[in-house]
């Protein structure tokens, strides 16, 4: 069993990170993004490589902090807090955990970028309108010493500003996962207007030819290889989206105390108390969720995917639940787009969607246990 409490480390690291993100990227950050159209901030990103988050999960050879799966949730879930626009999922925790697990010169040099901060990433898994990562129609045909690629990827978060993407494809023997430039000749990237104001595109593969060295892990060995990153970003999302419920959550409460009706604080009334009270308690049932994803990852990966969607499950529930209550707690103030109550929702619905939703971790969770 997973001890479900913050270690001292990790304390410490939250209350830096939540200095940092207070300072340097505030909600109103994102606001600023939004009006004038921007959906990725590459000068926070370097701040953020600056400081060591890039590398979390890369190995101290490579010049990372190799902190952990426990530390890149606390990271993510002082983001959620703060809506930070970062490519921080996609890359420091996805494409890391594909790259570590290679062991070549190749990969090497790849997370030594990633970890300065001079190398982001994508994945392009989705092809439908829900998450189903094994089901894929995206074609490599051999061709030569390489393959030419052809298909379309959905909503492909920050396909439009990585430098390279990771591309999960049908080959010869099987599912196969590539590793190529994100402007490589062929590829088109078709902006998505995401109502959380992130980068998103999809991506429509025609003729696009790779070379042999771009099929990471052998032909048919794609999902295997994908499958740990997976997990790694569900995790992580999880975290930031607990992050996010919290936040949204602490901004209802402070509003509970200071509205007043018919002379006294909306706070005293014992219904909103009960409903205050209630989402308390999942925000610290789904923290204890995450801190158990968390251990796992870390400790005994290969058994870490039923904690793995439990975490998932419970934290798009919760962080939603959250702010539709919050939304309503604030009455008419909470429909309005000067309050930033709405931001949190907008963000809690994508999350809710990428890396699989509710149904599917439920169904995950369903499967594993027997039902």
């Amino acid at each position: 069993m997973a001890k479900l409490i913050k270690t001292e480390e990790e304390i410490l690291l939250s209350e830096a990170a939540n200095g940092f993100l207070s300072q340097s990227a505030p909600v109103s950050r994102l606001r600023e993004m939004r009006d004038r159209g921007a959906t990725s901030d590459p000068v926070l990103w370097q701040e953020m490589a600056a400081a060591g988050w890039a590398g979390v999960l890369i190995p101290e050879a490579c010049e990372g902090a190799d902190m952990g799966h426990a530390a890149a949730h606390v990271l993510a879930r002082e983001m959620g807090r703060n809506l930070t626009v970062s490519p921080f999922l996609s890359t420091a925790v996805m494409a890391a955990t594909v790259l570590r697990q290679l062991q070549d010169e190749a990969s090497a040099t790849k997370m030594k970028a990633i970890a300065a901060g001079g190398l982001t990433y994508a994945l392009a898994l989705d092809e439908t309108s829900k998450f189903d990562p094994e089901s894929v129609a995206l074609t490599a045909e051999k061709r030569g010493n390489g393959y030419v690629l052809n298909g379309t990827k959905r909503f492909v978060v920050d396909g439009g500003s990585a430098d390279r993407v990771l591309v999960l494809a049908q080959g010869p023997e099987g599912l196969c996962l590539f590793d190529l430039a994100n402007g490589a000749k062929g590829l088109q990237r078709d902006p998505l207007a995401l109502i959380d104001s992130r980068d998103a595109a999809d991506l429509i593969f025609e003729e696009v030819e790779v070379a042999g060295d771009a099929l990471l892990g052998g032909e048919g060995a794609g999902y295997d290889l994908l499958r740990p990153a997976l997990e790694a970003g569900q995790a992580a999302l999880a975290a930031e989206s607990t992050g996010l419920a919290e936040a949204a959550f602490a901004m209802t409460t402070d509003y509970l105390k200071e509205r007043k009706q018919f002379g006294i604080t909306i706070g005293s009334f014992q219904a909103l108390q009960h409903r205050a009270a209630h989402l308390w308690c999942e925000i610290e049932l789904t923290s204890s969720a995450i801190l158990n994803a968390g251990r796992l990852l870390d400790e005994a990966p290969k058994s870490a995917t039923l904690a793995v969607s439990v975490a998932k499950a419970r934290a798009t529930e919760t962080a939603q639940k959250v702010v539709q209550e919050g939304v309503q707690m604030h009455g008419g103030i909470g429909m309005t787009d000067e309050f930033d109550m709405g931001f949190y929702m907008k963000r809690a619905r994508v999350a809710a969607e990428w890396l699989g939703d509710y149904g599917y971790h439920a169904g995950v969770v369903a499967k594993m246990r027997g039902f």
